[in-house]
């Protein structure tokens, strides 16, 4: 297949060892994106090798944050495709064959150095003060020697042998970069109790998966030359690679928990929709070329362009996600926002509302919120008795007093099904005090809003008297 018919493959490959962080989740919606964009196809590969850290929780998280983000894959462990399996566990039985593979055509070597063995040579590099370098001194043993310490019961680990010269590849972020191979040294693809090395492992993978574009994070840079070794000592075509500067705290240091949510998960339990999630994730180091920002994903994958990510690392802004996701809230349907919005209500007992009348609650609360979450304190007062702590001095004073004994009375005469009829009775009440008693309408509102909420601030008043229903609101009229 020549290049101009390639079609392009790109994964996301994950370890399941913690929750899936947003930086994991910036990377994955690259590819996704990039996938969308070309027409190719998009694979999840768990790399579960470490199965110490690994566990099912996790991996089940790494699903579930994805699907919640709409990152659906083309492949993977749970949808299958033809290059699987796809996780790194089940592929035990694979890395060994191309690891013999190395031997035999002379790029790597049976190493029979122990632990100990390995960090005194690290003591002395650093006594030294010189870079490490493994000294290769199992480079050159001979077939006795080998069956000699095998017969010991010593179980050889899997050297590549690094050849000294210069690599260059060309980075789609970060343009041409060059590496001097030298200074690597010779590194292990297989440890002694038979796994793979993380980077023998990703570069089977990716090879058997025809995977043809690497976008990861910068983190993995230093891995990129000993990886387009082994593409090369196994005759591979070796895949594109481009490289995401990282993702920082306000403070410009690594993003971590004393910031603030650092997993999908997280965020979706404090209240953040995840499509505005994800279009502020698009925004760490890309930027759409009309200006305009808030934008879906579809919208984003047809403006995407790989070569225009940056290379800089890319500040999280917490206030400027909260701002975005306030924008979604406002502007989403209000029966998708109710079924978001009622389990971050599950203590007060919604069953007392109506469908309709709760997503009226809803509609008319949500104006100011940015986080699902605030709407726990924001919707309070219609499901529970309010506390007039903060209030007291306001419901005490003359004028609420008097604002209060006339509404008790002319609440009676209010049409609760009609809120054209509440909204011109409250107009005419506030007319009422201020001609005959020169009262602000605000100070009228605020007495009747305090009554009702215990709050000086709230939903449209029309909406709260409506929801409460009459009873409700002579009730707390009356406790006054």
């Amino acid at each position: 297949m020549n290049n101009t018919e390639e079609k392009v493959r790109v994964r996301i490959a994950p370890s399941p060892s913690g929750n899936l962080h947003i930086g994991t989740a910036r990377t994955a919606l690259f590819n996704y994106l990039f996938a969308k964009k070309t027409g190719g196809k998009y694979v999840l590969r768990i790399e579960d090798t470490d199965l110490d850290r690994s566990s099912e929780a996790y991996k089940q998280n790494i699903f579930d944050s994805l699907k919640a983000l709409g990152l659906n894959w083309d492949e993977g462990p749970d949808v299958g495709g033809n290059y699987g399996p796809y996780k790194q566990s089940e592929r035990f039985d694979i890395y060994p064959k191309f690891a013999q593979m190395l031997i035999d055509k002379g790029y790597a070597y049976e190493c029979f150095c122990s632990n100990e063995d390995l960090d005194e040579e690290h003591r002395i590099a650093e006594q030294k003060k010189i870079p490490y370098k493994y000294s290769r001194k199992c480079l050159n043993l001979t077939k006795e020697e080998k069956d000699a310490l095998k017969a010991k019961g010593i179980v050889p680990s899997i050297r590549f042998k690094v050849e000294a010269k210069e690599l260059i590849f060309n980075d789609l972020v970060k343009g041409e970069l060059k590496f001097d191979t030298g200074l690597i040294g010779d590194f292990a693809i297989m440890k002694s109790n038979g796994t793979p090395t993380y980077n023998f492992a990703v570069v089977v993978d990716d090879m058997l998966m025809e995977i043809t574009h690497v976008i990861r994070g910068e983190d993995h840079i230093s891995n990129t030359p000993k990886q387009i070794l082994i593409y090369e000592a196994l005759g591979a075509k070796v895949p594109k690679f481009g490289h995401l500067g990282m993702i920082l705290a306000p403070d410009r240091s690594k993003l971590s928990k004393r910031h603030g949510a650092t997993a999908v998960s997280d965020f979706i339990k404090e209240g953040y929709l995840t499509d505005a999630l994800l279009n502020f994730v698009a925004l760490l180091g890309w930027a759409p070329s009309d200006g305009v920002e808030i934008k879906n994903v579809d919208e984003i994958a047809a403006d995407f362009r790989i070569n225009e990510v940056s290379s800089s690392n890319s500040i999280f802004e917490y206030e400027k996600l909260n701002w975005m996701n306030g924008q979604y809230i406002k502007k989403m349907d209000i029966s998708k926002l109710t079924d978001l919005a009622l389990p971050f209500l599950n203590k007060y007992n919604t069953s007392k509302y109506s469908r309709k009348q709760l997503e009226h609650i809803i509609e008319v609360t949500r104006e100011p919120i940015t986080l699902l979450k605030d709407l726990e304190f924001d919707t309070q007062y219609f499901f529970e008795e309010p506390d007039y702590t903060e209030v007291k001095d306001l419901l005490n004073s003359e004028l609420s007093q008097e604002v209060l004994s006339k509404f008790k009375e002319d609440i009676k005469n209010y049409d609760f099904k009609n809120e054209q009829d509440i909204h011109d009775k409250l107009a005419e009440f506030r007319t009422f005090f201020k001609e005959n008693k020169g009262y602000k309408p605000k100070e009228t509102m605020w007495a009747i809003r305090a009554a009702l909420t215990g709050r000086t601030r709230g939903a449209n008043m029309v909406a709260i008297i409506q929801i409460l229903g009459k009873d409700e609101v002579l009730k707390r009229l009356n406790n006054i």
